[in-house]
């Protein structure tokens, strides 16, 4: 007897009710985190042309903090800028970190069977270790916070004086001090390689040499960032600023 398969195939052959709608949140979750990723990549060089101004001395460096706390003035009140941009920054990590947790669970859901003899997947450093570079990256901002911003364990902490505070931060004395911010900043940089590539294939650029552009200048920026960061602290050990 002959039987009528064409129902049965079809039925196998549509995707799964709610499959789409997931994708298409994927996606968008994504774009978020490829926007979020750029606002907090602009806000570190941003940053880090800040603290260069230390080499320029103590009365540069201390006049660039005070003019920070003064942007927007009159029309806020002192500090509220540097308030607003604590919150918008706190947000975008945040999200950057619920999307992340959230595509990763669904790629994990994505392949439940865990194969007997899997391949060694290929890949860099970086990616290998994006979530624990994020974990590291995200207790490190939470001591820069506790250290330079409320001054809740800096060992001189006196408001007003950012060049003594940084000197004395990262005196040679606190030697441990200044090699968790070194192991943090590189793990920082190795997150921004692998994110500005990611991003950037997120937002549609991926054809083979345009990914190796990608590649190519995320690895540059990367790596002006690690140096740029690490400059202040070792110019405080070697003592190019006391």
């Amino acid at each position: 007897m002959a039987v009528d398969t064409s129902t049965r195939k079809s039925a196998a052959a549509a995707p799964a009710p709610g499959k789409p709608a997931k994708r298409r949140s994927s996606v968008a979750l994504k774009i978020f985190m490829a926007v979020t990723g750029f606002l907090l990549v602009a806000f570190l060089y941003v940053h880090m042309i800040g603290n260069l101004k230390i080499f320029f001395g103590a009365e540069t460096f201390d006049h660039y903090a005070h003019w920070l706390r003064s942007i927007g003035t009159p029309l806020l009140p002192e500090a509220w800028y540097l308030y607003i941009q604590r919150a918008v920054l706190t947000v975008a990590v945040i999200g950057h970190i619920v999307a992340a947790v959230i595509l990763t669970r669904r790629a994990r859901q994505a392949r439940p069977v865990k194969y007997a003899h899997r391949p060694k997947v290929q890949g860099s450093y970086a990616a290998r270790t994006m979530r624990w570079g994020g974990v590291i990256i995200l207790l490190f901002v939470i001591y820069h916070i506790l250290d330079l911003t409320t001054l809740t364990l800096n060992p001189h902490g006196v408001t007003g004086e950012v060049y003594r505070n940084v000197a004395e931060d990262f005196a040679p004395s606190r030697w441990y001090v200044t090699l968790f911010y070194t192991l943090s900043i590189v793990a920082v940089g190795f997150h921004l390689r692998h994110g500005l590539w990611s991003a950037v294939r997120t937002l549609g650029l991926q054809s083979p040499r345009g990914e190796l552009y990608a590649r190519a200048t995320a690895l540059v920026l990367s790596v002006v960032l690690v140096v740029g960061y690490l400059s202040v602290p070792f110019a405080v050990l070697v003592g190019l600023v006391d």
